[in-house]
């Protein structure tokens, strides 16, 4: 199976490298910032580095629109895997009208209001994974994993 991963860095990017048993036997693109975390906890690592900062930022956005299509055109992995933030959103838009199935992790230390990046993809999600029983109220078509770290 392809598996395409995209996180922003710090702990978007912590909870997909936590998962390593579930991704480790596929063969696997990541997308995320050039950070030193993301450099030394993706060593070896088949990597694309997008477009920072995305808060707020219009022209950054667009450009990982574009890195989205051009990658998810180029590999068309069978699923894009996402923890978020933002460089998320433009990911699942791209899979969604290529029909490439997406998965969605809500981040667990978001337990009473949703993210963001998570209120964006949740529409554009064929599967989303909540942390918390809590994460319900606001996705209620989230399926309850626990926690991954």
């Amino acid at each position: 199976m392809k598996v395409l991963l995209v996180a922003s860095t710090g702990g978007h990017l912590a909870q997909l490298v936590a998962l390593r048993d579930v991704w480790a036997e596929h063969d696997r693109h990541w997308v995320t910032f050039d950070k030193a975390d993301a450099r030394g906890s993706l060593d070896g690592e088949r990597l694309t580095w997008a477009h920072h900062p995305t808060t707020r930022n219009i022209p950054n956005a667009l450009r990982n629109l574009a890195l989205a299509r051009r990658i998810l055109t180029r590999d068309r992995p069978d699923v894009v895997v996402s923890t978020g933030a933002g460089v998320a959103f433009p990911f699942f838009l791209v899979a969604r009208l290529m029909r490439i199935r997406t998965l969605y992790l809500e981040v667990f230390d978001r337990i009473e209001q949703p993210t963001l990046t998570g209120r964006l993809c949740y529409p554009l999600a064929d599967s989303f994974a909540l942390q918390w029983s809590e994460q319900r109220r606001s996705y209620p078509r989230g399926v309850v994993v626990g926690r991954t770290m």
